[in-house]
């Protein structure tokens, strides 16, 4: 089924306006590494010494070298509009160093972290540790390995450097060679580490080469226990690391492409279903502590919409439409490439975030420029010179305006060249001009967006005709063509109100497909939102976000737009208490101040009976927490710096909740922040239903001690004793275990052959700010 891509052929640029702006903010961000900085980590992989010291933040960890990678395919990318000189000469140097690194390696070997992992994993005895988010010893290779196979493929395909293509074609030869010591099942265990797109890598450089082994590849890192499930439209995701998930996903789709085998197919449309409709956020983010959560939940809060899953859902929704240009498709892109990755870098600097957060009162964080290399970070890199991809998507019969987005677009054979000339959003109207028609007739195809709250309207200057359409799809204009034919587009916006999926009364606001944010100020605000690590202020003090109180049901009635100011709006005086009025802006406009994107919304009769129980509860555990630790989420035990032994961590779908818990004589450990000079308190959450067991090894208890720095603290049994509930136990920590220094080690270890845990969470509790909260608001019983 291999075929030729007429968008391939193609080359969309952008105008002046918002896009275009952002995507230089995003070139210079580029020009602004240090290419010698980011590949010394694949210097000193390879015993070699840097020119320069490598970058700080996780290209000091394990996952080092994954920046250059992402660097690359940015980098590749942004040539291929800007045609720039000097970004084509760094890509140049960039691939001559991982290059002259390569040689030193007789197999072609290549990375920012050493090969000792993989050796272990591929000429080992075959029982290699493996979890997910470790292989062999080293956190998730292959993801950050694979970052530099993508980033070497897009720089052959968009520059045409014949030295990528030799050394990514040198580095799968190592990784055909080494994979084909394991068996298919050993395989298969491998993938239970996260492991980037290297089915999609390998798909790739099938295509490029025709060589058969990578197309054997890219089959074999297909990991059939999430696969093969969405192949039968069953939903498993629950729990499931986002994005470890979405990018297997997106090698599928490439297999069905190459293949047209039906599997691949319905995997890739399925697994969009359920994501993009069903467990994605107002901005078109998904996931909350990186993890899927439960249908129908929207749970709000601070580590929401992981920025590298929107990218990737993106690149997905691509894929989807052009095996059907469906508008639903782009009416999810849009959302998510306004509201999610065009809010996500900074203006000034070009900084990324990792994080959307829902949590209401909260505000962006974003990285620094040295230390801050997230895996959003390197996406981050990537987003801005991808803004034109799915503008216009063509086939045979004509063109599809999927984006009205400033551009200028051209297809050479066909000998066309459009142009679009629009302020949208902040006007409900574009113009399409030819510059060049090629001759007879073709089709012009015009997104119908959900939103739009009249029929759009089209117009051919010189031609009485109107064309219109309502119903979601393409409004078509099928007629001969001629150069300089100008072509008007209305698309009537207003006002809506998005609706939680968990409850009605959580509410956003949109314009049209802009997600509208309250901008609540400053107050409290940080020294600074650019941090070095991202969870730096995630427990930074909240503000009050008012109730908006109405019994106006048309919310035009009640939010009014604000003069002389397109896309700004302010509300009548419904933010109570205190009879507020509220200033509304694009999401993607507010930077450096306190917002929210979700509201509650009630009525005057049900205010009157209204008491927020969960927005208090949220604002106690803010002013009393001083670390947390969410076991079997990756960033969150890699921060806290887990050690383990005979240990590990699932997701369970009857607590809808990540744990941690070990085997007979097995521990884990998490170094967690306290105030020094406090006394603190630890709380553990546990499952209620869990208790003794029995296995093929016979009976075991829950039974297992919990130290401080090593001192005995308490011995905790686990009874089953709340079926069905999760529960919170209390730990006083004797001032005596607790060191002068910033941090303690919380150590749960098993004894008398029982096993330890299931942990689902731990606190770290100050006293003095309890017992402050418990003066101020009241006392809770929560000993």
């Amino acid at each position: 089924m291999l075929k030729a891509s007429v968008q391939a052929a193609s080359q969309t640029t952008l105008l002046d306006g918002l896009f275009r702006n952002s995507q230089e903010t995003g070139n210079q961000y580029l020009l602004s590494l240090d290419i010698d900085r980011l590949v010394a980590p694949c210097y000193e992989a390879a015993n070699l010494k840097p020119k320069k010291k490598r970058y700080g933040g996780w290209e000091s960890t394990q996952i080092a070298g994954h920046s250059i990678g992402h660097w690359l395919s940015a980098a590749a990318a942004m040539y291929s509009l800007t045609r720039e000189e000097t970004l084509l000469q760094r890509v140049k140097e960039a691939v001559d160093e991982l290059a002259w690194v390569q040689s030193h390696d007789p197999e072609g070997y290549v990375s920012g972290f050493s090969r000792e992992c993989f050796d272990h994993v591929f000429y080992g005895d075959g029982e290699f540790e493996v979890h997910h988010f470790g292989l062999g010893g080293s956190w998730v290779p292959w993801y950050s390995i694979h970052k530099i196979y993508a980033g070497l493929i897009d720089v052959y395909k968009r520059t045409g450097n014949e030295k990528a293509l030799h050394v990514v074609t040198k580095l799968a030869d190592w990784a055909k060679k080494g994979t084909d010591q394991l068996s298919d099942d050993q395989f298969q265990r491998m993938l239970i580490c996260e492991h980037g797109g290297m089915n999609e890598a390998m798909a790739d450089l099938y295509l490029i080469t025709g060589n058969h082994d990578y197309l054997e590849l890219a089959i074999r890192f297909c990991h059939q226990a999430v696969l093969e499930p969405l192949a039968r439209e069953v939903d498993e995701l629950d729990g499931k690391h986002a994005n470890t998930q979405i990018p297997k996903v997106i090698g599928a789709a490439k297999l069905y492409d190459i293949t047209g085998e039906e599997k691949y197919r319905k995997m890739a449309e399925y697994f969009w279903r359920v994501v993009a409709q069903e467990r994605s956020y107002i901005m078109g983010g998904n996931s909350i502590f990186e993890h899927f959560q439960a249908k129908p939940q929207e749970k709000l809060g601070v580590e929401t919409a992981e920025t590298c899953n929107t990218y990737n859902m993106l690149k997905l929704t691509s894929l989807l439409f052009k095996w059907s240009p469906r508008s639903e498709y782009m009416d999810y892109y849009e959302r998510a490439l306004y509201n999610h990755i065009l809010a996500s870098q900074d203006p000034e600097t070009g900084a990324k975030m990792y994080f959307i957060s829902t949590e209401p009162g909260h505000f962006k964080v974003y990285g620094t420029h040295d230390r801050s290399f997230w895996c959003c970070t390197g996406t981050g890199m990537e987003n801005p010179a991808l803004y034109p991809r799915d503008i216009y998507h063509f086939d045979e019969q004509g063109v599809y305006v999927n984006l009205f987005i400033a551009s200028r677009t051209t297809l050479p054979e066909r000998g066309l060249v459009l142009r679009q000339e629009t302020d949208f959003p902040r006007s409900s109207t574009t113009r399409l001009i030819l510059d060049e028609a090629p001759k007879g007739r073709f089709k012009l195809r015009i997104r119908i967006p959900y939103w739009t709250v009249r029929p759009i309207t089209a117009t051919v200057e010189g031609d009485a005709e109107v064309y219109s359409g309502s119903e979601p799809g393409y409004l078509e204009i099928d007629r001969p063509w001629n150069k300089g034919d100008i072509i008007n587009v209305i698309l009537p916006m207003d006002l809506h109100v998005y609706r939680a999926k968990d409850d009605e009364k959580k509410v956003g606001f949109m314009y049209g497909p802009i997600v509208l944010a309250g901008a609540l100020g400053k107050e409290d605000f940080p020294e600074s939102d650019i941090v070095d690590n991202h969870l730096k202020l995630h427990s930074h003090r909240l503000i009050d976000v008012p109730v908006l109180v109405t019994d106006e049901d048309d919310v035009a009635q009640w939010i009014k737009p604000a003069q002389g100011n397109a896309l700004t709006f302010i509300t009548d005086a419904v933010g109570e208490p205190g009879g507020r009025r509220l200033l509304l802006v694009p999401f993607y406009e507010l930077h450096h101040q306190r917002y929210t994107i979700y509201w509650t919304l009630m009525n005057k009769a049900q205010y009157m009976n209204y008491a927020d129980h969960e927005k208090k509860e949220r604002n106690r555990l803010h002013a009393i927490t001083k670390d947390i630790v969410h076991p079997h989420e990756q960033q969150s035990e890699v921060e806290h710096l887990l050690k383990s032994e005979q240990s590990q961590s699932g997701y369970s779908v009857h607590a809808q909740k990540g744990y941690r818990t070990t085997d007979q004589g097995g521990f884990f450990s998490y170094r967690m922040a306290i105030n020094p000079g406090s006394t603190m308190i630890l709380q553990v959450t546990y499952f209620g239903s869990e208790g003794a067991f029995h296995n093929g090894h016979g009976h075991h208890e829950r039974e297992f001690d919990i130290l401080i720095n090593d001192g005995f603290i308490a011995r905790q049994k686990l009874e089953a004793e709340h079926p069905g509930q999760l529960f919170d136990v209390f730990y006083d920590i004797p001032d005596r275990l607790l060191s002068e220094k910033e941090h303690v080690q919380v150590k749960f270890a098993s004894v008398n052959d029982g096993v330890a845990g299931g942990v689902y969470g731990i606190r770290m509790i100050d006293r003095l700010a309890l017992d402050k909260w418990e003066e101020i608001n009241g006392k809770e019983d929560i000993m």
